[in-house]
């Protein structure tokens, strides 16, 4: 029988092509990205090929065919995990892994139910290369050249790639001008560059904010101060000081959204009692209110709420920079005589809470060990909300006051497990099993929500404090798009997504009985200017990029972290301009200025927090 002769290379060949075929089906199978026309397409097809190109072709510097072939199923290999690790990443945050995220090791444990609930039995077609390579390697006879030939062609294998990565970044630069100086969005990177230049370029920049903060020397905060004072908003004369010398009580709703306030699902009231709230003449409940948060979820809420900044493009404040100095909301409430605490029954270290509580001027952190978690207490990553809302009471019954203490709850966080004696309402019956046990874990929560309001009133702490209630983040990604369809009964758009981001906040002054639902578009960049100023604490002086709701001059303005923006008239999602009246796509120049407002807010927010830049303020007030 006579031997198949096959051509120098094959196997790199079959590599190349085997990966960047494997990658393509993984865009389309796994990642809910938008195209809107052939030429999106064909970049998403084409914008693996540059990178693989490079990072195989090192192998043809390479002499012994044995060297060469590991190497090459090693590429296989860790591009496929690349893939797999983000596919898996991308259904929980409905985004793709930058490096902060990846040195975030303390949180893994804690993690691993959402991980373990985000894998699919078909995350294994992300490794047919590394099969495909392989049976290459094994069946495939190698063959030699010679040495002018390998540099000849080495030479005009390298000119070949670098041409069809200007060839990608052209067309992507066409597609979207500033692409790579002006966007936040790394759905958007991976869309026109690739998953792989996405992780190099991603490098780039977290190289270059280490170096931000080495380089500052404070000059740049007269640029930012200047911007924050022209957007300071004087507060309401009638609101100031209305609480002044109460306790304050902070409550992380998590996941809430603020679709399930007053709704039903098959019939059944989802919230209860947050709908009563939503009626009680001493409470402030704000409906066209947007959590603001990125990567770091509930800690990206703690940071906005405490600084009014906007957290990191990429991964999360409390990791990345709890050595900063900052002015946060506890800070300023110690130094008005408040004893500043947090309440929260899980890890002390999880999302380094620890450290960064400290960095905040936070006083006392009652973590896991300052509970007692019974029989039954427990579900998924900590102790459940009913139990903890009642010790928590208790714990502040030894607080000195006036006290200000943020309570963090945990059953209502994905998967949304439930134990079935906490059921109160069936599950839902869509496709989505997420959407589906939502509605339960929801429920559980107002239930608890309801009995923590009864035992403050129980303890003689309701009457002189003020309850501050907020969701977190989103519960429901836009990976379950579908079933939240079926739920709202019509398709959910781009316009819609941003619509879904609005969280429920409360602010409950007993016996104020002047109380309202308040539509003014906020977000939580606004929580700490708008409750320093109703407990009489002036904010005129502070660092802040959010403003007093209550303030006459309170611009109806939320910006996302990922860049999309909503205001009176438009939103602005995913490249497109939408009327907010009609939902729908309207002329693009409409949100371009409101797009610059957008990136510069952003820009200065990170600054700050890049370079570090309030420990200049610290030097000065010495």
């Amino acid at each position: 029988m006579k031997r198949v002769t096959w051509p120098k290379h094959s196997v790199l060949v079959i590599a190349i092509i085997a990966t960047w075929l494997t990658t393509y089906i993984g865009y389309i199978t796994s990642f809910n990205m938008k195209i809107d026309n052939m030429m999106q397409e064909f970049i998403l097809f084409m914008n693996p090929l540059s990178f693989l190109l490079f990072i195989y072709g090192l192998a043809l510097f390479m002499k012994s065919t044995k060297r060469r072939n590991i190497y090459i199923f090693s590429v296989s290999l860790i591009t496929s995990i690349i893939m797999f690790s983000n596919a898996v990443f991308y259904r929980f945050f409905s985004d793709f892994i930058t490096l902060p995220v990846l040195f975030q090791t303390s949180n893994f444990g804690d993690l691993s139910s959402s991980i373990g609930a985000n894998i699919r039995p078909w995350d294994i077609l992300f490794f047919t290369d590394v099969i495909i390579i392989a049976l290459a390697i094994k069946f495939i006879p190698a063959a030699e050249s010679s040495v002018s030939q390998r540099s000849i062609g080495r030479k005009l294998y390298f000119v070949v790639a670098a041409t069809v990565l200007m060839v990608n970044l052209g067309l992507s630069e066409a597609q979207r001008p500033q692409l790579l100086t002006r966007s936040f969005d790394r759905e958007l990177l991976v869309k026109n560059i690739g998953t792989y230049n996405y992780h190099i370029y991603d490098l780039f920049i977290q190289s270059k904010t280490h170096a931000q903060r080495a380089l500052a020397d404070g000059s740049e905060l007269t640029e930012v101060a200047n911007y924050i004072n022209a957007n300071y908003a004087e507060p309401d004369p009638k609101m100031f000081g209305v609480a002044e010398g109460r306790n304050v009580i902070f409550v992380s709703l998590e996941s809430l959204q603020n679709f399930v306030i007053n709704n039903e699902m098959n019939g059944h009231e989802i919230t209860p009692f947050l709908n009563e709230l939503t009626n009680d003449p001493d409470t402030f409940y704000f409906d066209n209110f947007y959590h603001q948060t990125g990567l770091g979820k509930t800690s990206d809420s703690e940071f906005i709420m405490e600084n009014s900044l906007y957290g990191r493009n990429g991964g999360a404040v409390f990791f990345t920079n709890s050595g900063n100095t900052f002015n946060s909301m506890s800070e300023r409430l110690g130094e008005n005589g408040y004893f500043t605490s947090v309440m929260h029954a899980n890890n002390k270290s999880f999302w380094n809470r620890d450290i960064m509580y400290q960095a905040l001027g936070i006083e006392k952190f009652y973590d896991v060990e300052s509970y007692e978690i019974g029989e039954g207490q427990a579900v998924n990553w900590g102790m459940k909300d009913i139990p903890f809302f009642e010790q928590s009471v208790e714990l502040m019954k030894t607080m000195p006051q006036p006290f200000s203490t943020r309570m963090i709850t945990l059953t209502n966080h994905h998967p949304f497990d439930l134990d079935e004696e906490d059921m109160i309402i069936p599950p839902y019956d869509s496709n989505s099993k997420t959407l589906n046990k939502y509605f339960q874990t929801v429920r559980y929560m107002d239930e608890a929500v309801k009995i923590f309001f009864e035992d403050l009133k129980n303890s003689g702490l309701y009457d002189n404090s003020i309850i501050v209630m907020y969701g977190d983040h989103y519960g429901i990604s836009e990976n379950h798009n579908k079933a939240m369809g079926m739920y709202l009964d019509k398709e959910i758009t781009p316009f819609d997504n941003v619509e879904l981001q609005k969280v429920p906040m409360f602010i409950h002054i007993p016996g104020y009985g002047k109380g309202k639902t308040i539509d003014e578009l906020s977000g939580q960049l606004d929580i700490r200017p708008t409750v320093l100023h109703l407990l009489g604490i002036s904010t005129k002086e502070d660092m802040q990029m959010g403003a007093d709701i209550f303030s006459p001059d309170h611009e109806p303005f939320v910006i996302f972290r990922d860049g999309r923006l909503v205001t009176e008239d438009y939103i602005y999602a995913h490249e497109a301009c939408y009327d907010i009246e009609t939902g729908e796509a309207t002329d693009s120049q409409a949100c371009e200025p409101y797009i610059d407002r957008a990136t510069t807010e952003l820009g200065y927010s990170d600054l700050i927090i890049n370079g570090d830049l309030l420990r200049f303020t610290d030097k000065e007030e010495e």
